[in-house]
């Protein structure tokens, strides 16, 4: 049986695999939306997250 990546209980409600709850599950999408898991690399250059100038422009 799998556990929980979040609280490492057992994974027994199949509807939130591999999470044990909806809560588990929430908490994990939470990290996502916050940034909490970053993927490893380069940043992008020109990404959505730049804003539209830096201020050099004159």
């Amino acid at each position: 049986m799998a556990k929980c990546p979040i609280c490492k209980k057992n994974s027994t409600h199949a509807d939130y695999r591999p999470f044990c709850s909806k809560r588990c599950s929430d908490v994990d999408l939470q990290r996502w939306l916050t940034g909490g898991y970053v993927l490893p690399g380069e940043p992008a250059e020109g990404g959505e997250d730049d804003p539209p100038g830096d201020g050099s422009e004159r």
